[in-house]
């Protein structure tokens, strides 16, 4: 009988001490799984999937010794998503990168902490003016730039005879005598009707689409004078879309274009022999330099993460701000890099394309960050299809569409 009881006894000791293996197990997988949480940073993206990778890379490599882990998760229609997930902490992002022009979106849901609630302004003391100006919302800057693109005008060596002209004046004569609409053959194509590749001449004359008060300028005289000087170089330039203009450009019907970075790939595949100059370079008849709207790549932060990974979210931000985060995306995906120290690197400072924008940033303009701005392009763009494309007069145009910016503004209150 004592054996039996003394059985009976070792085996309810076992199973206490098991008992209490497993809760302490269970104990300690939660505590490390809690602390995985606060230092895994998800940043959701819908950007090329080589920077990112690239991206992540680097930061992981560097942030390694401080147990924090990064992750870029890729979103398709990620302003969408932002809107469904912001306040999410399980399932909704830490971070996101993205394109400035939808902070001010953002901003107003709530969804972003300023920047000065994780980390110093020093960690972005280094970065263009310009590239900063676009993660401002309201006084309170919202992302940390990465890189930016802007137009650029693209030149065929073997086509364009001559030095390519320092003022817009003496473009126009040389489109004027080496343009042949009849033959299909153009000096300069453009999307001329497009706000945003007309924006260089509108901005350039003082004019806007729409200023940080959300005031619409279609009907500004600056403006005006922009889009009537403008006419003259959309007379001798193809009535075409993206893929018509790039096309002419590509199969040499064109000597130079007008566009970004993004159109270089096609062109090496064209095997043309290309040329790069900035837009800051051409200078309008009232002395100013051609002014082309920007885009800006930053990572803004969501407000949850601000509060619960503030540490973590630092360090990622912090190591972001790093200038060879700059020169691993301009050496290998062709980026020009928000930091002014990036192009100390002599690779960096030596790239055509890179080395144009770093100077069309002196002169670009963020594009408007502001919520009412997603309604300004298609008055825009009906105002110079109406002047370009049909011949309207300049300024009953302007007005016009001036009021049909105002009522859609008027009507997202």
């Amino acid at each position: 009988m004592k054996k039996k009881m003394a059985l009976i006894l070792c085996i309810a000791m076992a199973a206490m001490c098991l008992s209490g293996c497993s809760k302490n197990t269970e104990s300690f997988a939660t505590k490390q799984e809690s602390k995985e949480s606060l230092t895994t940073i998800r940043i959701w993206h819908d950007g090329d999937k080589a920077i990112m990778q690239m991206m992540e890379h680097r930061l992981n490599e560097a942030l390694s010794d401080n147990g924090i882990t990064v992750k870029f998760e890729q979103k398709s229609g990620l302003t969408d998503q932002i809107k469904l997930y912001e306040s999410d902490e399980v399932n909704g992002p830490d971070m996101y990168m993205y394109a400035h022009d939808s902070l001010g979106m953002f901003v107003e849901m709530g969804a972003l902490a300023p920047l000065a609630d994780v980390i110093d302004k020093k960690v972005y003391a280094d970065m263009l003016p310009m590239t900063l100006k676009a993660g401002n919302y309201k006084d309170s800057q919202y992302l940390m730039p990465v890189y930016f693109e802007t137009l650029l005008f693209i030149y065929n060596k073997d086509l364009w005879e001559g030095e390519v002209p320092s003022t817009t004046d003496e473009l126009y004569s040389y489109m004027k005598n080496h343009t042949d609409i009849t033959k299909g053959t153009y000096a300069l194509v453009n999307q001329h009707s497009t706000a945003y590749n007309v924006a260089p001449f509108i901005n350039g004359f003082g004019g806007f689409i729409m200023n940080e008060q959300a005031k619409p300028g279609l009907s500004d005289e600056k403006t005006k004078e922009a889009v009537e000087y403008h006419k003259k170089f959309a007379d001798l330039e193809a009535d075409g879309d993206y893929n018509t203009v790039n096309a002419l450009f590509n199969e040499g019907k064109a000597a130079a274009i007008i566009g970004g970075p993004w159109l270089i790939a096609g062109v090496k595949e064209a095997k043309i022999n290309y040329g790069i100059k900035s837009l800051s370079d051409f200078t309008l008849p009232n002395g100013n330099a051609l002014a082309p709207y920007s885009g800006v790549q930053g990572i803004g932060v969501m407000k949850h993460a601000a509060e619960a990974k503030k540490d973590a979210v630092a360090k990622v931000l912090e190591e972001i701000a790093n200038p060879e985060i700059g020169i691993d995306l301009a050496e290998n995906s062709g980026c020009a890099p928000a930091n002014q120290k990036s192009y100390e690197s002599k690779t960096v400072a030596n790239d055509e394309m890179i080395a144009a924008m770093r100077r069309t940033a002196d002169t670009a303009q963020p594009m408007p960050n502001i919520p009412q701005m997603s309604v300004m392009w298609g008055p825009t763009e009906s105002l110079l299809a109406a002047v370009n494309k049909s011949g309207k007069d300049f300024s009953t145009a302007a007005d016009e569409y001036q009021k049909v910016a105002e009522n859609a503004i008027a009507d997202m209150k």
